[in-house]
């Protein structure tokens, strides 16, 4: 009867949360492998078998490689601001410092809006706001919109991206400061640790986990960035800040080359898990327990 019950209890919770995670993710992934060894176009209802072809046109892609250096480039610059603020305002935040919810709630704002329409007010910030400014000062650096400069065009992306996703991040680290045992740090104040002693041989250690969670969404998020890639850029200008996702839904939703798109978007993808998974390993042997 017991196991009749867990039979029962599986197929009334579980089994609907499979069948989803199969039908939107698995399936999906698997017939993705299998259009990279494939001539489709998107549309023809032709699908011819090509083998490994299309992942050595990925090999020859010189623009794909172009872009997956610029998008390693972003991650780096993303992952470090992010992580670094977040860390640092949830400790502030956790302080007891007058109007802190405030503030929570302020900094958690940005990641609410959705990217593309994040892209667009923030595009509408450079290219006008920022241009006014600089008519009215003189200021050399807002003379002309930003996104017109490929270098200022990339720092408006990264400033864009670290100010939506710092607040999400931010939360992760508040719940993890509020999580301190508060013995272990009277315990440490009695010791005589205080400052960056108790920050780098305490706080650190026992922050861990919260460090494990916000670097895997800030790495994973940066790597598979497109929506505000598409609507503050959209690549411009000249194609010298489309990322390595906008690029492979230009190859294959743009120029028709679904194959060739399907198996740079698995490079991509394995790329990412590789990097994610060494990042999770890492920062999992460095967690200690209270």
């Amino acid at each position: 009867m017991k196991s009749q019950s867990n039979g029962k209890d599986f197929c009334m919770f579980a089994l609907p949360g499979l069948f989803c995670f199969l039908a939107v993710v698995i399936v999906p992934f698997l017939y993705g492998v299998y259009l990279t060894m494939t001539d489709w176009n998107g549309v023809s209802q032709v699908k011819n078998f090509v083998g490994l072809r299309n992942f050595g046109a990925v090999v020859k892609d010189v623009q794909f490689w172009r872009s997956l250096v610029l998008t390693f480039k972003y991650v780096i610059f993303v992952v470090v601001i992010v992580n670094v603020m977040a860390f640092g305002i949830a400790y502030l935040l956790t302080r007891g410092m007058k109007g802190q919810n405030f503030f929570r709630a302020g900094f958690f704002t940005p990641n609410l809006i959705g990217g593309i329409v994040l892209g667009y007010i923030w595009q509408f910030v450079f290219s006008r706001v920022f241009v006014s400014i600089g008519d009215t000062t003189g200021w050399g650096v807002f003379e002309a919109s930003w996104l017109s400069d490929p270098a200022k065009a990339f720092a408006a992306l990264v400033m864009v991206s670290v100010w939506q996703l710092s607040g999400y991040m931010i939360l992760i680290y508040v719940a993890g400061f509020m999580g301190l045992s508060e013995d272990v740090m009277e315990a440490a104040g009695i010791d005589g640790a205080s400052g960056w002693v108790k920050m780098r041989h305490i706080i650190m250690p026992l922050m861990m986990s919260s460090v494990t969670i916000c670097l895997f969404l800030t790495l994973s998020r940066a790597f598979m960035v497109y929506d505000v890639n598409l609507s503050l850029t959209a690549g411009a200008p000249y194609g010298t800040t489309e990322m390595a996702a906008m690029h492979v839904y230009e190859k294959a939703f743009t120029s028709r080359q679904f194959g060739t798109g399907q198996a740079e978007a698995l490079v991509l993808f394995l790329i990412t898990a590789c990097i994610s998974g060494i990042q999770v390993y890492l920062t999992k042997k460095k967690e200690v327990e209270a």
